[in-house]
């Protein structure tokens, strides 16, 4: 068989296999290079697992809940050893199916560590790969100091759910005050743990809308969750009992600690595949200098998700993909992945939806030409109980036809709701196309479409 390609995606998870699958259905001879399992961080250590974990620290809200709504409900320990299980099953189907689907759409996969030898070639395992097109798709990795003694003792994301499977961990510290930071910490308060978010100084949900992270704070501060601001942590000691004590530059110290969680950020997987023997332009920070279309400065080399710094999520790099493969080989050339109006979900308990600009923004964009609009109020479904859980709505609009530049929206189902507003708002939808659609009655989000 020969080692040549049309295309190579060095990287398996959601960038790599859609632009793979893309190509391969316009008949182009594609491989894909993976040395871990199929799906990337999304399927295996992301998106997959933490919304299953999700999902059961929501069922523990809502049997306390139902208590609330009059069910006789005796609430008992959590299993985590079955939950963990269940998921890791669930996540091994995903990967079996990928294996038959890559070769039901004639792409090679290519099993091992990837590495440039130069701009057109590629080795893996001492064999040789060329292609007239190689895309990176290496996606990213957690970040855990290197400059705290007894780091190492803790675990980074990936670790909580690929080590964390036997028993629930008591008492956990989050390190971090990021979306992963916070929806792990608020998905352990929901299991029962006592948890305690450290953010060293660094402000909660960095880059969201500052009413969004109002509303968390104060959701977070609701629950029985210990937040630290400014502590500096000195170092990190093992126990006796195998336990962690964490010890901050005050001499303060947290003792007993079950599971440390380093949630601090990520970088990108550039440094170990050999770009050193290409001419790729890559920053100081590691993400891979692309332009508008993915192109690197090298003829025939493209970088897409995590690894380019541009929207580190899953469908954006999903999307990125198979624009890429429509544009190679389907004869599409106006396809490209347009990086403005992106639609995300952040699942906190509530969990939060969100699109277009926050508030500062607009302000840096439009300076005094924006409005605002906005909402806070107890959902129905919460006039019941005894955490009184509010939802929090704001629209952000510009010029005279007041077009809609932002969406956010934390509360019960923001996250499904999220979804159609995205396509209204990337339309270019106003806020007289809002107040002109009729409300769905009595829904959180006919709040959207009657705010004033």
């Amino acid at each position: 068989m020969s080692n040549h390609y049309d295309i190579i995606a060095i990287g398996a998870g959601s960038g790599g296999l859609s632009v793979a699958e893309r190509a391969a259905s316009y008949g182009a001879k594609c491989a894909v290079i993976e040395a871990g399992e199929l799906g990337g961080t999304c399927v295996n250590v992301g998106c997959v697992p933490k919304k299953v974990m999700w999902y059961g620290a929501g069922l523990a809200h809502a049997l306390k809940d139902a208590q609330d709504y009059g069910f006789d409900v005796t609430i008992g320990d959590l299993n985590w050893e079955k939950l963990v299980m269940k998921r890791d099953s669930f996540i091994g189907g995903i990967n079996d199916w990928y294996y038959d689907y890559l070769a039901g759409q004639n792409v090679e996969l290519i099993e091992g560590f990837a590495k440039f030898v130069d701009d057109k070639t590629i080795e893996v395992d001492g064999e040789r790969y060329t292609a007239d097109t190689i895309v990176i798709a290496t996606g990213g990795r957690p970040i855990v100091p290197d400059d705290i003694p007894g780091a190492e003792l803790g675990y980074d994301s990936d670790g909580f759910f690929n080590d964390i499977d036997e028993q629930q961990p008591q008492k956990a510290v989050i390190v971090g005050g990021g979306y992963i930071a916070l929806e792990l910490a608020m998905m352990m308060d929901g299991f029962g743990s006592e948890v305690s978010v450290l953010h060293q100084g660094w402000p909660v949900l960095l880059g969201f809308d500052e009413t969004i992270q109002k509303a968390l704070r104060s959701e977070m501060e609701a629950s029985n969750i210990s937040i630290n601001d400014d502590d500096i942590i000195e170092k990190v000691e093992k126990q006796d009992d195998e336990k962690v004590t964490i010890i901050y530059k005050s001499g303060e110290k947290i003792t007993d600690i079950d599971a440390l969680i380093w949630a601090i950020g990520r970088k990108p997987n550039t440094d170990n595949i050999g770009l050193e023997n290409t001419n790729v332009e890559v920053a100081d920070n590691g993400m891979i200098v692309v332009d508008e279309l993915e192109k690197t400065n090298v003829s025939g080399i493209y970088a897409i998700g995590d690894i380019i710094g541009k929207a580190p999520l899953t469908p954006v790099a999903i999307a990125a993909g198979r624009r890429l493969g429509d544009r190679l080989y389907g004869g599409k050339p106006e396809r490209k992945m347009n990086y403005d109006t992106i639609a995300t979900v952040m699942f906190t308990h509530p969990p939060i939806g969100t699109v277009g600009m926050s508030e500062a923004t607009a302000k840096e964009k439009y300076g005094e030409d924006i409005k605002i609009y906005q909402t806070s109020f107890v959902p129905m479904y919460h006039q019941l109980t005894r955490h009184k859980v509010k939802t929090t709505m704001k629209l952000i609009v510009t010029g005279e036809n007041e077009k809609i530049v932002g969406c956010h929206v934390i509360g019960l189902g923001a996250d499904e709701m999220m979804q159609g507003f995205a396509v209204a708002i990337r339309m270019g939808a106003t806020k007289a196309d809002f107040d002109d659609t009729i409300a769905i009655h009595p829904v959180s989000a006919e709040e959207l479409v009657t705010m004033k």
